[in-house]
């Protein structure tokens, strides 16, 4: 079994490496500082060694130096926060096998780490190693350009996490990393597209039935006349349609996790057979006659606190108590800045591999828009935003012209929020809406570029007050949704003559 040593400062980091590799058959050994490493080293012999660059107690060069001196034949990989051009060519010729930034992506990691196990200039090839990727024709370098960014050069795998070192993210991964193993019940608080079903995801593969099924339904759309038969299951015959026998999701569940989503959507009813199904472990199909046993895992979400809905009538207090053993809050995109470009560059992957793409990166005018605009949709917005923009983009590079428009205009959309004066007729609507550099000057405002403006001001206030849904701020103007859009054009065009 191959032996890799971590060395960072960041204990969360070195538990993750250490539980995703032991998955894939590495023995792991892990400390937290550089000089710890070295004492450890005397006697202990890695197979490959994975360290950050930044060290608390030790820079990552001298760490290097020292570890190759030792053995200069065991691989070492560098770990860092700060993608850096001079860093990464130093740390080469100091002999390190490659040099990676965070976040870091799992199968990316585990790429490299098989390359550097099979390389001719590193450790010898085990018997026992896990199977490893056909090797690489050209240099096993990493490919650096002049935007000191690391293209990725390996496959991304979608259904593997992110890892991300911001401190939001690091707070729910250790939040996962704690109930995970139990069998509690959780609720997962967060708004639509905040990820909450990849969390619920995460934490079933991190149990003890991780082996077992996972299932996952919105209950937001199931109608209240066929939720139970969902949910349950039913008979032939038990009511008009069933023409045959149904297993339900919890059924289909048994012996691992099920995920409901909004689960404050489910009726009164529905609730009263879930309450029997926590308390009893026992379930019986619509029309059925006899009980079904069940060992399976209760994940549930909500974009609402349900103790409120319990206030509201909407949601059953014991029902409530019962699912309340754990929970944990998903914060939305926008508070969570740090993570933006996280998932932007690993939706970018995804996207290249779908369309066959090979973009390497965000211009740092995308960059600025991605972190200033307000995602009210969250990570499926910023999914469904790449998507389009990758599709869009011919060069090495996405730009602002890809975006749609309400996001790369955003900075010109905020608003003056302070209250209207007495007096309007004394303020020109355009400052409320426009930066001095865009705007017309009086002199040479003519009336149809003041006719535009005025139309734009309305448009933006709409759309503000929609959270900049088109189709509603269109009904709002008493407009379609086609005369919105070369409205917004026109505006757009006549702001770039």
């Amino acid at each position: 079994m191959p032996k890799i040593f971590v060395i960072d400062d960041d204990p969360d980091i070195c538990s993750l490496l250490k539980r995703f590799l032991s998955r894939y058959g590495f023995e792991v050994l892990e400390t937290h500082s550089g000089k710890k490493a070295l004492n450890i080293l005397e006697t202990f012999v890695p197979d490959l060694v994975m360290t950050d660059f930044r060290l608390e107690d030790m820079d990552g060069k001298a760490l290097l130096v020292k570890i190759k001196e030792k053995y200069p034949r065991v691989p070492v990989i560098i770990i860092t926060g700060y993608s850096d051009i001079k860093t990464a060519v130093e740390v080469m010729k100091l002999g390190a096998y490659d040099y990676v930034t965070k976040p870091l992506f799992p199968d990316e990691i585990l790429v490299t780490i098989r390359k550097a196990l099979e390389g001719d200039h590193s450790a010898p090839v085990h018997p026992n190693a896990p199977a490893a990727a056909a090797p690489s024709t050209t240099t096993q370098q990493p490919v650096i350009d002049d935007r000191k960014e690391k293209k990725s050069t390996v496959p991304i795998n979608p259904d593997e996490p992110v890892f991300s070192d911001s401190a939001a993210f690091q707070y729910i991964l250790k939040q996962i990393n704690l109930v995970a193993p139990t069998n509690y019940s959780i609720i997962i608080y967060g708004e639509s597209g905040s990820g909450k079903e990849v969390i619920a995801n995460e934490i079933h593969k991190r149990s003890k039935r991780k082996d077992k099924p996972f299932v996952a339904i919105d209950c937001g759309a199931l109608s209240k006349e066929l939720a139970g038969s969902e949910l349950f299951g039913h008979e032939k015959g038990s009511f008009t349609g069933a023409i045959g026998q149904k297993m339900g999701s919890f059924e289909m569940a048994n012996g691992g996790t099920i995920f409901l989503d909004e689960i404050a959507n489910l009726s009164y009813d529905i609730q009263v057979s879930l309450l029997r199904v926590v308390q009893e472990r026992k379930m019986r199909r619509v029309g059925g006659l006899k009980d079904i046993d069940l060992d399976v895992r209760i994940i549930i979400a909500s974009n609402e606190k349900l103790w409120e809905a319990t206030r509201k009538g909407k949601f059953r207090e014991d029902l409530y108590h019962r699912f309340n053993e754990f929970s944990i809050d998903v914060p939305p995109l926008r508070e969570r800045k740090d993570d933006i470009m996280t998932f932007a560059r690993h939706f970018l992957a995804i996207t290249n591999l779908e369309l066959g793409k090979n973009i390497s990166d965000f211009s740092p005018e995308v960059e600025n828009i991605f972190r200033n605009y307000i995602w009210h949709g969250n990570l499926r917005e910023l999914k469904n935003v790449i998507k389009r923009a990758t599709l869009l983009t011919d060069g090495e590079l996405v730009e602002a012209k890809t975006l749609p428009f309400e996001i790369s205009n955003f900075n010109k959309l905020q608003f003056d929020s302070s209250p209207e004066p007495a007096a309007a007729s004394s303020v020109n609507p355009v400052s409320l809406v426009m930066p001095e550099t865009t705007r017309f000057s009086n002199s040479d405002l003519t009336f149809k570029e003041a006719s535009i403006d005025a139309e734009y001001e309305m448009i933006l206030q709409a759309l503000k007050k929609v959270n900049f849904n088109k189709s509603k701020a269109a009904k709002l103007l008493n407009i379609d949704r086609k005369t919105l859009y070369n409205k917004m054009k026109q505006y757009r065009e006549f702001n770039n003559h």
